[in-house]
């Protein structure tokens, strides 16, 4: 290929696309709207306080078990990784005016998630690695993508100081969600009407959800016995689990039952307020006082969301491969964990995705 494949989003998808097509000599060119790489991956330290660790607020495991592409891939790469923490007890909260009440989990040790070392953007940070700098442009915003007189794909993109690049490309791979590709993207000519549809109904996994992380010099509630493991009918975290690092501090994540609505109508620094009263009524006195409480609202992220995510989760079934494109076939070839049916929301989906987009281009497997 003469032209590059111009990929579109630099998170999991689209820098392991950019690594199978580098194996094979192919050109490309990774275009950003964000600052940083790795989309809904999203590992933050504690500010002044690095050595307790990073801490994921986008995805946090996965199944080694189960999931041989990413299990593959972390070996390839060399990433040390640990199993997470589920020993002891779990809170159960079915009330708000009664204390948690303590369960025993039956679990098979052999199918607990795995969780990176330096959080799940090592894997990004690995990746990229291995990819040419240059190659990855960073707050580059897709405006449109068009077929020119000779049926060859063009893409419009423009930069954070405002000035507009036109790319010639042999290939476009859009490795972001496609309904966040369908709203903020104009394509010439206009998909056909099968795919739009499809791409707006696929929703977008973790647009609707915020979640929270409670940082600690240390993890004392499994000094107590317990997991870190809650499930709560009462809120406002319906889910909480041990966040802890393999070294480091301690450190407690929950996923949120509020809405997206009445989390944006609340407000962050109200939010985590809830969140830290609820973490003391679970956990005691020694969770009164945490390092510090890291909170990442995706419904929020422009980069993530649209107006439809805002709404309950919903409409599993729509996720997988998009439909045949017609005219674009081959021309535009699309990538994410939403485009994967087996794994969908799962990093797993979005390698296989990637996986998938490369033999789609270049017509042969990229293993």
């Amino acid at each position: 290929m003469n032209k590059p494949v111009v990929i579109v989003g630099a998170g999991l998808s689209g820098l392991r696309a950019a690594s199978l097509l580098m194996e094979q000599g192919i050109p490309f060119r990774i275009l950003e709207a964000r600052d940083r790489i790795g989309g809904r991956v999203l590992s933050t330290p504690v500010p002044d306080r690095p050595d307790l660790g990073r801490f994921d607020l986008g995805p946090t495991w996965f199944w080694a078990q189960y999931e041989k592409r990413i299990a593959s891939l972390v070996e390839e790469l060399q990433l040390p990784t640990f199993v997470q923490h589920n020993d002891g007890a779990m809170l159960v909260e079915r009330f708000q005016i009664k204390p948690p009440e303590r369960a025993v989990l039956q679990e098979n040790m052999e199918e607990r998630g795995v969780r990176f070392t330096g959080g799940v953007q090592s894997l990004m940070e690995a990746l990229a690695e291995k990819i040419a700098p240059e190659a990855i442009e960073l707050e580059t915003r897709v405006k449109s993508i068009r077929l020119d007189e000779k049926a060859e794909a063009v893409v419009e993109a423009e930069r954070a100081d405002g000035t507009a690049e036109s790319l010639p490309a042999a290939a476009v791979i859009l490795a972001l969600p496609p309904r966040l590709a369908a709203h903020h993207i104009h394509f010439s000519p206009p998909l056909p009407g099968n795919i739009l549809s499809d791409m707006t109904e696929k929703p977008t996994w973790m647009a609707s959800q915020a979640k929270a992380v409670a940082v600690y010099d240390r993890p004392f509630w499994r000094e107590a016995g317990l997991s870190g493991l809650v499930i709560s009918s009462v809120g406002p975290m319906e889910e909480i689990y041990d966040a802890s690092p393999a070294d480091g501090g301690g450190a407690l994540f929950g996923f949120f039952g509020l809405p997206s609505a009445v989390r944006q109508q609340l407000g962050e620094e109200k939010v985590v307020e809830l969140a830290a009263e609820q973490l003391i009524k679970l956990f005691g006195k020694e969770a009164e006082n945490p390092r510090a409480i890291l909170y990442k609202d995706w419904a929020g992220d422009s980069e993530t969301a649209v107006e439809e995510d805002a709404g309950p989760f919903k409409n599993y079934k729509s996720y997988g491969p998009l439909p045949s494109a017609g005219i674009w076939e081959k021309k535009l070839v699309f990538a994410g964990t939403e485009t994967n049916a087996e794994y969908s929301g799962h990093l797993e989906g979005a390698l296989r995705s990637a996986e998938a987009a490369v033999i789609k281009i270049t017509g042969a497997n990229s293993r």
